[in-house]
Parts: C-alpha cells; structure tokens; sequence
C-alpha cells in the first residue's frame, strides 16, 4: 500500500525529503509531490499550504492521481492539554473541528454519528509501536486533536478546551481526516508541539518548528519501518 505523507506547510515536509529514495517530483494543482520508498515503503509526500480547503485539495490528490491507499497527517501543531511541553508529539486519536458545527458533519453529508472523525486503528497500532522505538527522552501523548482556521490566542483557548477537549491545535488535521473518511481509507495524524498551554505565540512557532518537523518527520519513518517488521 502507497502511504501519501502530508504537511502543511513547506518546512514541515523538508525532513521528510531527504528520507526518499529514489525521489521522482511531479506537480499537479500548483503542488510538488515527491514519490519513492521510505524504508520498504512507497510514499508520496508533498506541502498542501495552510488551512482547511488546502489541505482536503491536497488530501483528495493524494489518494485519486497518486493512488494513496492510506494518508498520514505530519508536522506541528499548538499544545492545549497542561501536560503537553514544547517538542512533545501527539498522535491523533480522532480529529474534530472547532470551528464547524457538529450538526454539519452529522445532519447532513457524511451524516456521521459523531462528528469526530476516528484515526485508523492498523496506523494507531503502528504509532504505538513507534513511541516505544523512540529514543532521546522523546514523549508521546495519544489524543483528540482539533482543528480551525486560526492560530489560537489565549482567550479562545478555554472556550475550545470547554467545547471539544484536544490535546493540540492546528489547522489541517480534521480537513485530512474528513477527506480519508469520504473516501474510507486509513487516516492518522502525528504532530510535535510548538508551544504549549503556557508558551503560546507566533514566535514560538517559528522558533520551535524546524526542531518539532524534525521529531515528527522521524516519529512517521519509524512508523513505516514497523509496517515492514510486520
């Protein structure tokens, strides 16, 4: 099975690029998409660009011209849970989003029972596997993520916590998984934290998000090195 790795932005993806072998760059709707193997493992990787829509275009491509049978969701995201420090990685559970009313997702297309979309189980095995592997005191939380089209103040904060209880924040992860779940293949989501509940703004992101790509970019190799153990 073709994994498709997808990040938002462009130096999420770049600790990703030197890991394919045999790398071909194609393009298609203004994107790059890198293919080869990571380990045993086909992949297409590729940056969608910020926010929602980006993400489910780039999302939908994967999967219809690139033939992905499974898509993993990598780079950084901002901490909300008080247990979370900065460069600690979270595996998304499920994904859901802070800004769409649920009633949207459950009165009408896809009609789902919840309006929290389910990370693929296999995957989730897979990420569990890995969390053991890695070294270097390398923490990793399993939990919700959730996802909107902002980058999060503190006074917004307590209001998502209240309503929707994530670990983290981002802005593309539910988008991936809404695309995975129309189209009913494995999702899953692995993201290292910029700032956390007490370290929150723009400069830590940009201080923090090589470090982070890194650590998640290494999380999903390991990943797929389990997938060829198994």
């Amino acid at each position: 099975m073709k994994v498709g790795i997808l990040c938002a932005g462009d130096r999420e993806a770049a600790p990703f690029l030197p890991m394919i072998r045999d790398c071909v760059k194609t393009e298609k709707a203004m994107l790059a998409i890198y293919e080869g193997t990571i380990g045993n493992v086909n992949v297409a990787a590729l940056f969608s660009g910020v926010c929602k829509v980006n993400a489910a275009i780039a999302a939908q491509i994967l999967i219809d011209t690139y033939g992905c049978g499974a898509i993993i969701n990598a780079g950084t995201a901002g901490g909300l849970a008080a247990e979370l420090d900065v460069l600690d990685t979270v595996v998304c559970t499920e994904a859901v989003y802070h800004d769409v009313a649920a009633g949207i997702l459950t009165d009408f297309h896809p009609w789902m029972e919840t309006p929290y979309f389910r990370s693929d189980e296999r995957l989730l095995q897979m990420a569990h596997m890995a969390a053991e592997r890695m070294k270097d005191g390398h923490r990793t939380f399993f939990g919700r993520m959730a996802t909107g089209e902002t980058f999060i103040c503190d006074e917004q904060r307590e209001d998502i916590i209240r309503r929707c209880q994530p670990m983290c924040v981002d802005m593309e992860t539910a988008a991936v998984a809404h695309v995975c779940y129309v189209n009913r293949i494995p999702f899953a989501a692995v993201r290292t934290i910029t700032d956390s509940a007490d370290q929150s703004s723009s400069g830590s992101f940009e201080q923090n998000c090589q470090s982070a790509s890194r650590r998640s970019a290494d999380f999903v190799k390991i990943m797929l090195q389990t997938a060829e153990l198994s």
